[in-house]
């Protein structure tokens, strides 16, 4: 088993899924990769794309169809002007055109050249689709891919994160591999290992900066979600509580720009009501800017974007663990945790219940909190833990298909369960724990195998069904 680097766990996305949205756009670039390869865009006639299983029963509330236009244009989630989307989309669909790859104009009509397939799954994974491009000449190329959760993409013969693997010095690919190594050099910080490791792709410098690029997009998320008003799209007529939340907790205080907002959150007033609330108006934001195709850090999917940027955040404003390296340990330590999973079980909620979403961010962030707590290796795969072990068995009900009800609110108790599982975790001896992360990351993936599919982001079952709101 080879190594994950932790931005590949952690990284720049955009809303609102990451296996819904963001793998299918994946897929559909490197299809575009696979045309120039082995023929030419100018000699394509036509170009097809069908979705099964969960990104066809989910597809329109989470934007598959959208996901799989743009990335066909040519486009890439993390430079799009996201403001730009729906028109975009509306030119396709108006005009039965699109321009493949932005270099050719061919006859696309939506419903045809673009199939949501609910009665049929795909044997390799829940998350799977087929592309086929017809060439002038009537030759044919044919690819099928799977949205294996956080945005990878996979065929049946090769898994886009595997081509960023590698063996690393001190490979960790499970929490007691983590306390082997640490005790036999000597470490005292689990985020040490984790800097070592990392230098198989870059130099530390480099993995300090890119840390701090991604805590730079946490905030410029939270500071939009905190500021803009309105309806999220979709149909459900959710109204976005984050800006309502904030104008609260500030009394109305004026600001005008980013640092003069994280001021006035770092000086309002700390007492335990009003820290908590601040937390869920954190997760809130970001869940939100994601449930409108905004920008978002994915850590490790989409529907669970917004836990580590609230208990980051809440570390920033309301702890005196605030230093920029404490920021860097923070998400060391989380990305890590979360290729633990990846690797053992799935961060995919189609294959496992919101327990692989939420549950693993709830995990991650855990332990990154203990981390810069003064928390010893023990203590953090302890906070990973104890946080896992209360989102076992979560379900995937997304009413409508939309990243929404109840995703948006789910992030807020991740948090706090995350912050509260730090908390007992640095109170506690690790050596006296009666359940390691090892095991409840296998009883995870065990719950996942066993739950039914009715419950994995099928919208077929629990809250999806009882509400009986129609898919938008």
């Amino acid at each position: 088993m080879q190594s994950i680097s932790v931005f590949e766990i952690i990284k720049v996305g955009i809303g609102p899924s990451s296996s819904h949205t963001m793998g299918p756009w994946n897929a559909a670039e490197n299809f575009l990769i696979q045309i120039r390869t082995d023929h030419n865009l100018q000699d394509v006639k036509e170009v097809f794309v069908e979705f099964f299983g969960s990104l066809a029963k989910t597809g329109i509330g989470h934007g598959t169809d959208i996901a799989g236009m743009l990335g066909l244009s040519g486009q890439n989630f993390k430079t799009i002007d996201t403001s730009t989307i729906n028109a975009k989309i509306d030119i396709i669909k108006s005009s039965g055109k699109i321009n493949l790859g932005g270099e050719k104009v061919i006859p696309f009509i939506y419903g045809e050249h673009l199939i949501l397939n609910k009665n049929k799954t795909l044997d390799y994974h829940p998350n799977g689709m087929i592309f086929r491009a017809v060439f002038e000449d009537g030759r044919e190329l044919i690819q099928d891919y799977y949205s294996v959760g956080g945005g990878f993409i996979a065929t049946q013969n090769e898994n886009s994160y595997e081509k960023h693997c590698i063996r690393t010095l001190y490979p960790c690919h499970h929490g007691s591999d983590v306390m082997k190594y640490v005790e036999q050099m000597g470490l005292n910080k689990f985020s040490d290992l984790i800097f070592m490791n990392e230098e198989s792709w870059r130099t530390k410098e480099e993995t300090e900066k890119l840390a701090l690029y991604i805590w730079d997009e946490i905030k410029e998320c939270i500071y939009k979600g905190v500021n803009k008003e309105g309806i999220l799209p979709g149909g459900l007529n959710v109204t976005r509580r984050a800006p309502g939340l904030n104008r609260t907790l500030l009394g109305n205080q004026v600001y005008t720009n980013k640092e003069e907002w994280f001021q006035l959150v770092k000086d309002s007033e700390e007492t335990f009501i009003r820290i908590n609330k601040w937390v869920s108006c954190f997760a809130l934001a970001v869940n939100e800017e994601n449930a409108s195709f905004g920008r978002i850090i994915t850590a490790p999917t989409n529907g669970a974007s917004g836990v580590i940027p609230a208990v980051l955040m809440y570390a920033q404003c309301f702890t005196e663990f605030t230093s920029e390296d404490d920021i860097i340990r923070f998400l060391l330590v989380a990305g890590e945790i979360g290729t633990l999973f990846k690797k053992n079980a799935t961060i995919s909620a189609a294959m496992g219940g919101c327990q692989a979403e939420v549950g693993v961010s709830s995990a991650m962030a855990a332990a990154g909190l203990t981390e810069i707590m003064g928390g010893t290796p023990g203590q953090v795969l302890m906070a990973a833990e104890i946080a896992m072990e209360h989102h076992l068995g979560m379900t995937c009900d997304p009413i409508a298909g939309l990243v929404q009800i109840p995703c948006i609110e789910r992030n807020s108790m991740g948090a706090i369960k995350a912050i509260t599982a730090a908390n007992i975790a640095i109170e506690s001896d690790p050596k006296k724990a009666k359940v390691s992360l090892d095991q409840v990351i296998q009883s995870m993936w065990e719950t996942a195998q066993n739950m039914s599919d009715r419950f994995k982001e099928t919208s077929e079952g629990g809250l999806a069904i009882a509400v009986n709101v129609a898919e938008c």
